[in-house]
């Protein structure tokens, strides 16, 4: 039998997440049966969306499926474990012909489902086209950077908003057209207006709050808005509120729409393969910012929600 170390949550977070909301378990996993597979974790993922999703990078070391040969690699939803018991229904291989100099926490990361989220909210939320101008905030996170990134490919001026000057020196290495420190711009509007003048054909929203109510104003008529997340929402006691975007919407005709990455899974091996050929070809960066041990997995995670890491976070355990 198997010893997993498993991080499970104590209490429910009541704003901002505390290590003692968190304890450390031992769990001992019987054996696999027919069609199950035993999981021993490579990378753990760090995110927001952790409050509802949990994606990580496992390694197959016993198998009774056919489908899973001992030491393929997978993505699944599992928690935070270093070892787990699956029927399948619930890990995805990653793709077979994966490169061996490309490492396998991409998979995590931009060839995974954050760059999956950055190229489905632009190509299939925003339909953006080359020419157009694009706003991005928490634009050096995992999503916010590939999306940027993306964006460049595809022609358009792309215009990046981050919270510490490290990030927008990152940005600026990227190629972004323009990029801000919104903690110390004297105003956010005025720094979104002399960044793009003429105003913003599409923005890519992952933080919400102050900010969305600031950019919405700045949106060009017909503008899109793909609402990929709300990072400065999530730790609120109590909600926010106003102002509202209801008339700008209406007068500038704008079209704003939350979305899930799911919700375009027929296409991931094509997208996926199409961003690990970006990758390869030096036209996708992937920056990492990795924390090693499975016991830091909390610290992890708080880190990430303050806005520590540049790119994607991970930890290897």
């Amino acid at each position: 039998m198997v010893q997993a170390k498993t991080w499970v949550l104590k209490q429910h977070f009541e704003g901002f997440p505390k290590h003692t909301d968190f304890e450390l378990k031992l769990e001992q996993l019987s054996e696999p049966r027919d069609g199950e597979v035993l999981l021993e974790a490579v990378f753990l993922s760090v995110d927001p969306y952790m409050r509802l999703f949990l994606y990580f990078e496992y390694r197959v070391i016993q198998s009774n499926s056919p489908s899973f040969p001992v030491g393929c690699h997978v993505v699944g939803r599992c928690g935070w474990r270093t070892h787990t018991v699956s029927n399948g229904s619930d890990i995805t291989k990653i793709l077979d012909d994966w490169p061996q100099d490309v490492s396998l926490s991409h998979a995590l990361g931009a060839i995974g489902m954050p760059g999956l989220t950055a190229l489905y909210g632009l190509e299939e939320v925003c339909a953006i086209k080359s020419g157009e101008t694009l706003l991005v905030n928490a634009a050096a996170g995992a999503v916010g950077s590939v999306a940027g990134q993306i964006a460049k490919l595809k022609g358009c001026k792309v215009v990046g908003s981050a919270g510490s000057d490290d990030k927008v020196a990152y940005l600026k290495e990227l190629g972004f057209d323009q990029a801000f420190n919104y903690k110390t711009v004297p105003s956010l509007e005025e720094a979104l207006k002399n960044a793009s003048p003429e105003g913003y054909d599409c923005y890519f929203e992952n933080v919400g709050g102050p900010f969305s109510s600031v950019a919405i104003p700045q949106m060009k008529t017909f503008g899109r808005i793909a609402v990929c997340g709300g990072i400065s929402l999530y730790n609120d006691t109590t909600p926010q509120t106003g102002p509202y975007p209801h008339l700008q919407m209406i007068f500038k005709q704008l079209k704003m729409e939350g979305f899930l990455v799911g919700r375009w899974e027929h296409k991931n091996d094509e997208s996926l393969k199409r961003m690990l050929t970006w990758v390869q070809e030096g036209k996708l960066k992937c920056k990492e910012h990795v924390t090693v041990g499975f016991e830091n997995m909390p610290a992890a995670f708080m880190g990430m929600l303050r806005g520590e890491n540049i790119g994607k976070a991970i930890v290897k355990v």
